[in-house]
């Protein structure tokens, strides 16, 4: 996560700023969400009549962000405009200003005040432009956006699935400007990005952090670039640098190094995150601009075919989830990304691709807070050989992966990169896609892996036919017990694919059931929830299967994976459905992905009496398991409740190591009741529930007909 410090007020109403202080010295964010003017344009007219020199008529009020694709445009395929109009005042004359976009799908072509500023493909990452010539007093911004693939997309035409005769990509095409827009004002020089490396040193850590610069002036500046690590949870900084520079015009980039003492490593249960804060002042002293991003410091190895996380050997589970809901499409606002990865913490994800395209950065954010391992994907979906061979392809494929890298390098918990999924790469075009990716990737990043989602290892018979034999790690998309064949064959195949590649270690990057493959909702449920239970119990018994992750978390709207006579719809795959509204899977999944086991009993046993205690033993799942990893200061809470739901007793203890298993025992007198409830609870040290089981007594009493009502019926009974 990153924060500009503001030193002057930008003030914002509608379509005006106002700068509070012209004279201030730092850079500054004027936001431009909210109310845009819309139209679209079907018969792409809108170039030769000029619509960004002056716009039509027929327009409509939107908010940005915001996607067409939800409405009465919910099928448009094809451009569409933007246009707003705001006021400059004088107090920007001699600053820099840059024009800032978070995304917007999919080609973008921008205009201010009737001249081109710049144009952009690709739909999930940031970019900008410098305005800083054509900016006038009252302003008009015009963007034209596509959204209509091509085989040189990137989402594409599926082509390798052109057989049969659908070759759309499999989620839905929300065109607009989908993230938020915004404007920087800056001085002379500006900090771009930093791009932190850690390097755990014993107890220590070293920093190497790399300062991308800006000298927006013809001259050169004469700057101090000081440094400072603030520890988790805030403080006085844990160490400290400055360089005087002399930058010349342009870009430039400085790398310092600082050392963290007794560092606080970043995990799963544990996420601690610094703060690596960079100021630029003038030669006067004055602030220039101020960039702060979050780092962890963590080892993340692969060794002997396993994955390692601070030196711990991990196996790991999660879901998927695509950026889609009823209500917001593409264009999500943090609150539906919260409310869905809260959800997916309850469901114990550790680990998660996340999806095919670059994520928002609340989805990043909320991670490396929450522990969640990732691998960001570009969307190089089901493309044939002819397409990974295609330059264009592998530029913008370059491009992007180079974008989603400087924009999110310092998130902790993105431990790979993804550069397809589910395409041709075990053709020769294929094989030279993977291995030109992979070197770039590894010259833009060197400390993290290199992978791609592979589904047709089942269908090679030696490992150089797979750019799978050239990744650090295999990811493997399998669908046995649907789209890929019966279920049966899977162990035999796990093991001829653990016998090709001997030194790698695979994830499971997708297995699931979607709902065309059973009549109705019911039976995909059945099935589904087989497929959990069967598949994650084989996976464990391979201990160089080092995750799996299931597809997927919510239905998701599409043109493709529907029944019968729909050309559109909802891909019936999720634990929850578009609404949010949880199936039987999701519980199973949540039991099936505890990280511990619990076995309660009264203490001491009882059956007629009310108890007076209980006996607990918690137990974390060993490394033949899956999910498996260490469980630290994970607190057990319990009530004991009576007929009347009345408190009986209540205690909570932190365990400091579960370990192999751990005794929790409570105690209380014993209370006249015909019923006791009790539940025990155990949460993360992050705050989730990790585990809830429930343990009941009931009074045993019983009736029928005594003696005293037998003789009332005349029935001969004994003296």
């Amino acid at each position: 996560m990153s924060r500009r410090a503001f030193l002057f007020a930008a003030l914002f109403f509608a379509s005006l700023f106002v700068l509070a202080d012209p004279r201030a010295r730092a850079a500054a964010r004027v936001d431009l969400d909210g109310a845009w003017q819309f139209r679209t344009d079907p018969s792409r007219e809108g170039e030769a009549r000029r619509w960004w020199r002056q716009a039509p008529d027929g327009l409509e009020t939107v908010h940005v962000p915001h996607t067409w694709n939800l409405g009465r445009h919910d099928d448009y395929e094809g451009t569409a405009w933007y246009f707003k109009s705001f006021e400059a005042p004088d107090g920007l004359r001699g600053r820099q200003v840059e024009l800032h976009f978070g995304a917007t799908f999919y080609r973008s072509r921008v205009w201010l005040n009737g001249i081109e500023v710049g144009a952009h493909e690709g739909g999930h990452t940031a970019y900008y432009f410098d305005i800083t010539s054509l900016l006038r007093r009252v302003n008009t911004l015009a963007v034209r956006i596509d959204n209509m693939p091509t085989e040189s997309t990137i989402p594409g035409w599926a082509m390798r699935l052109r057989f049969t005769n659908n070759v759309w990509y499999d989620w839905w095409h929300y065109g607009g400007i989908v993230r938020s827009v915004w404007l920087t004002v800056n001085d002379a020089a500006l900090i771009r990005r930093q791009h932190i490396r850690t390097r755990v040193d014993g107890r220590h850590a070293e920093v190497a952090d790399r300062v991308f610069l800006e000298n927006t002036t013809p001259r050169p500046v004469a700057v101090k670039l000081m440094l400072r690590v603030v520890p988790p949870g805030g403080g006085p900084a844990v160490a400290l640098a400055e360089r005087a520079l002399m930058l010349e015009p342009g870009a430039s980039e400085e790398a310092v190094a600082l050392r963290v003492p007794d560092a606080r490593l970043w995990g799963l249960d544990d996420p601690q995150l610094y703060r690596l804060e960079v100021e630029l002042r003038d030669a006067s002293g004055a602030t220039l601009d101020i960039l702060a991003n979050t780092f962890g410091i963590r080892t993340v190895e692969i060794r002997d075919r396993r994955l390692y996380l601070n030196g711990e050997w991990v196996r790991l589970t999660g879901i998927t989830r695509h950026e889609d809901s009823p209500w917001e499409g593409l264009a999500e606002t943090s609150g539906t990304i919260r409310h869905d990865y809260d959800d997916m913490k309850a469901l114990h994800v550790t680990l998660t691709r996340p999806v095919h395209y670059p994520q928002h950065q609340e989805v990043l954010d909320y991670s490396d807070r929450n522990g969640i391992l990732l691998v960001p994907e570009i969307p190089v979906w089901q493309f044939n050989e002819k397409q990974l061979s295609d330059p264009k392809v592998r530029a913008l494929a370059k491009q992007m992966l180079r974008e989603m890298v400087e924009h999110n390098a310092n998130h902790p918990s993105i431990f790979a990169w993804s550069v397809a999924n589910e395409s041709e790469t075990s053709t020769p075009g294929g094989r030279a896609y993977f291995n030109t990716l992979r070197d770039m990737l590894k010259e833009l990043d060197p400390d993290r892996f290199v992978t791609f989602a592979d589904d047709g290892l089942p269908g090679i018979s030696r490992a150089e036919e797979s750019a799978s034999s050239m990744a650090d790690f295999i990811m493997m998309n399998q669908y046995f017990g649907t789209w890929t064949g019966p279920a049966g064959p899977l162990p035999n195949v796990l093991d001829r694919i653990g016998a090709m590649f001997p030194d790698k270690m695979l994830i499971i990057s997708e297995f699931g059931a979607v709902g065309i493959f059973a009549p109705d909702l019911e039976a995909a449920e059945r099935l589904r929830s087989k497929i959990m239970r069967d598949q994650l119990a084989l996976f464990a018994k391979y201990d160089w299967i080092g995750g799996a992750i299931f597809w997927c978390y919510q239905d998701y709207k599409s043109h493709r994976n529907l029944r019968p006579a729909l050309t559109q719809g909802q891909v019936e795959v999720g634990l929850v459905d578009e609404n949010r509204q949880r199936r039987p899977s999701y519980w199973l999944w949540r039991e099936l992905n505890a990280p511990a086991k619990v076995a309660l009993d009264w203490s001491p046993p009882i059956m007629y009496t009310p108890p007076e205690g209980f006996r607990a033993t918690v137990t974390r799942r060993g490394p033949e398991e899956i999910p498996s990893y260490s469980l630290r200061k994970y607190r057990v809470v319990w009530e004991a409740r009576d007929d009347d739901d009345q408190l009986v007793a209540k205690g909570e203890r932190v365990l400091p190591d579960v370990g192999n298993a751990r005794v929790v025992e409570g105690t209380w007198a014993a209370p006249a009741t015909k019923a006791v409830t009790l539940t025990l609870r155990l949460y993360r040290p992050t705050g989730f529930l990790a585990s809830e089981t429930t343990l009941s007594w009931w009074e045993p009493r019983s009736d029928g007909e005594d003696i005293e009502e037998m003789r009332k019926k005349g029935t001969p009974a004994p003296q």
